[in-house]
């Protein structure tokens, strides 16, 4: 089945959504519409629709000259098996004691290293980004240094790879948040997967918004590998939620974002331990004041 994609971009959040909640009633109708701000600095927004037969030109034309967006850029996908091309060019990923694999490469995990299973799968955190390796880079430095973490968080955690590199090496439980509803499941196939069950403890959230993180806090550890924009705003909360003495490990940033992060943590009573950069993305280990 062919699949088309529509994208454009304009300047503000609230003509952003609006031109996606219009996007849903054009016909042929758009199996998915994405709004997502450009974390490039340039304040854009981007809106995307994904279509299984050749969307309306005209409508789509209509729809950006409305919302002051520019011209809609469509184009037709080629027939791919996603999962599959995911499986043979993904390699296993290391990150100090950490080896990520798929389990078509379970046969390569080496004898000493702490082994997380993750399947190609819709969530994000595979490893192989820089933002994920970064992290679990940090986490293996913190406990090679003599940290044990025994209240631990992961909040928008995606496969929650970073959860079950803790659980893998510390005892107690953690838990591990996303305020998406697939990544929550997806989370939990692969806590399964890796025979976690019970170690780490999937939630569905936003932030900290939930009793059974509330009721956990302070922590000693808490990663959140999302975007800047929504770290910025967690600062406070991260500041409320860990004891002194504890870390923060935090990316989804870009590397001229870092300043800021810092900035907004600084403020929150955070001082730096480790600041790392893999490619573009910068990673921040934080201790608590």
């Amino acid at each position: 089945m062919p699949t088309f994609t529509a994208f454009t971009t304009l300047e503000t959040k609230a003509r952003a959504g609006a031109l996606g909640d219009a996007m849903e009633r054009l016909r042929p109708e758009p199996t998915g519409v994405g709004v997502f701000e450009i974390e490039d600095g340039s304040g854009l927004w981007e809106v995307g629709g994904y279509f299984t037969e050749s969307p309306d030109e005209a409508g789509l034309a209509v729809l950006a000259a409305a919302f002051g967006a520019r011209p809609f850029a469509v184009s037709e996908l080629p027939e791919t098996d996603w999962v599959a091309k995911v499986r043979r060019e993904l390699a296993p990923v290391v990150a100090g004691r950490f080896f990520v694999h798929g389990s078509h490469d379970a046969d390569k995990v080496p004898a000493t290293a702490e082994p997380l299973l993750i399947e190609a799968a819709m969530a994000f955190g595979t490893g192989h980004h820089g933002t994920t390796l970064g992290c679990l880079s940090a986490l293996d430095r913190l406990a090679s240094g003599g940290f044990v973490g025994r209240n631990v968080a992961d909040i928008g955690c995606g496969t929650a790879v970073l959860a079950m590199g803790a659980a893998r090496i510390w005892p107690g439980t953690v838990l591990a948040s996303d305020i998406d509803e697939v990544a929550v499941d997806v989370a939990e196939a692969n806590v399964k997967a890796n025979g976690l069950e019970g170690r780490v403890i999937c939630l569905e959230a936003a932030g900290f918004g939930h009793p059974d993180l509330a009721a956990r806090a302070p922590y000693d550890l808490v990663f959140a590998n999302i975007l800047k924009a929504p770290l910025v705003d967690l600062a406070p909360d991260m500041g409320a939620s860990i004891a002194p003495g504890g870390h923060a490990i935090l990316s989804g940033i870009l590397n001229e974002q870092a300043d800021e992060v810092v900035a907004a943590y600084d403020a929150a009573g955070f001082d730096i331990h480790t600041r790392e950069e893999i490619g573009e993305w910068t990673t921040l280990t934080l201790t608590r004041r």
